[in-house]
């Protein structure tokens, strides 16, 4: 199996070392959230990650729990939370000039459940305009020409330029997986409902979901325990795992690199012992994606009628555009929308052999140049409109030296075994990506 480097400077630790060094007594809060804020100090002017951070208060309670030895399953570990979710130390600004210094009373559920399992939020990362596409600053890592992706643009970058090792973002259509993807990091956006989402700005309250952002496989049932409020899932044991290659209607939108990986992806599984086949996606499943669209689009006109009626003009060209298409959609075609989603849901596990994940593309290839844009998230909408569990896994570079990913979809819901499976397919492909 492999695992992280053993020799690693501690903000390159993912959170499963960075915990065992802590046990160990080889490795102290306070020493984590230094060479994190080191990192930060050296990247950030390049990178853009965080809207907000304060060193002082970080290192300042890294040092109590030094001094405390404190418990907990992310005990001294640092989280970034995008900046739609509400913390009461920080404010959350939404990336919209509109909300400038809003500080909120208190934090959001899933922030105040991070704070119990010992963890230190170190700041606040950057979003676009309300996790819709206008961007924010962010860039990507390795080539600062390229977006980082969105919306949880920060998230994924930071985690990716080892800033830290942990960080909480939201997907309404792609943005968990596809910035996950473009930055080389483990992305989970689960099942819509299973994190709380209490505390988080709605932009379609059917669909936003809050995900986390790692570098290690072996942190994912960690994190999502203690967001879900419950014991950490096990991992489903795959000897001969069944896996169900869909390409989506979507395919021709793929990077020939992209369409490469996956095929290679697929043959080189089937060659580790599993059954692979290929599955399409009849009607209406096939039009899952744009249904995602629409719900996104007047579902955003309901969440932000306020700030339609009274900062229409502080919103940008994008989010205007998007709030006028809602507004445009009859309440009779809103209805029929919702119910074939309700109807592609109730169907689409027949499609599937119990047990068979889902191999699908992350996004269409490497992260694109320039900011004006965060990418496109044709290979997520219509799992984020299926309500269903979904992981990347970082495989290889692209011709550009950028990160490429593979997508790892549980059409049942089941989280335990969407993660049994991107185990056994970390180690058949050989990917460093435990420990």
């Amino acid at each position: 199996m492999n695992r992280m480097p053993t020799k690693a400077a501690p903000n390159e630790l993912s959170i499963t070392a960075a915990s065992a060094a802590m046990a160990a007594g080889d490795l102290t809060p306070e020493a984590l959230m230094e060479s994190c804020l080191e990192r930060i100090t050296a990247r950030e002017p390049a990178v853009e990650a965080f809207a907000h951070y304060d060193a002082e208060a970080a290192l300042d309670a890294a040092r109590r729990l030094s001094e405390t030895h404190g418990s907990g399953p992310l005990y001294g570990i640092p989280v970034g939370i995008k900046d739609i979710i509400d913390t009461a130390d920080m404010p959350t600004e939404y990336n919209s000039p509109i909300y400038k210094g809003h500080r909120l009373a208190q934090d959001a559920v899933c922030v105040s459940r991070l704070r119990k399992a010992g963890a230190i939020i170190l700041g606040k990362t950057v979003t676009t305009e309300f996790a819709s596409t206008f961007p924010g600053p962010t860039r990507h890592p390795r080539d600062s020409t390229r977006t980082p992706g969105g919306s949880s643009s920060g998230s994924a970058a930071a985690v990716g330029d080892c800033m830290l090792p942990l960080a909480l973002g939201t997907q309404t259509g792609g943005s968990m997986i596809r910035p996950s993807a473009f930055n080389g990091v483990i992305g989970y956006k689960p099942a819509w409902g299973l994190f709380d989402t209490t505390g988080v700005k709605p932009l379609a309250f059917d669909l936003d979901t809050i995900g986390i952002m790692v570098r290690s496989l072996d942190d994912v049932p960690v994190v999502s325990a203690v967001l879900a409020d419950r014991t950490p899932c096990v991992p489903a044991h795959m000897d001969s795992p069944k896996v169900a290659f869909v390409r989506t209607p979507d395919w021709d939108s793929a990077a020939p690199e992209t369409q490469s990986l996956l095929e290679e992806t697929a043959d080189r599984l089937a060659k580790a012992g599993a059954v692979v086949r290929d599955v399409a996606l009849p009607p209406p499943l096939d039009r899952a994606g744009a249904c995602q669209r629409a719900v996104m689009a007047f579902q955003a006109a309901e969440a932000f009628e306020h700030e339609w009626t009274h900062h229409r003009d502080a919103l940008s060209e994008s989010f205007r555009a998007l709030i006028e298409q809602g507004l445009a959609v009859p309440a009779a075609e809103r209805a029929g929308i919702m119910a074939t989603l309700e109807d592609c849901r109730a169907k689409l596990p027949s499609l599937f052999e119990p047990g068979e994940v889902i191999l699908t593309p992350s996004a269409v290839g490497e992260a694109p140049l320039g900011l004006h844009s965060t990418g496109d998230a044709v290979f997520n909408r219509a799992w984020t409109a299926l309500h269903l569990p979904c992981l990347t896994v970082p495989v290889t570079d692209g011709p550009n030296g950028l990160p490429l990913g593979v997508q790892f979809v549980e059409p049942r819901g089941d989280e335990a075994t969407l993660l049994g499976m991107a185990r056994w397919s970390a180690k058949a492909l050989d990917l460093p990506v435990f420990g």
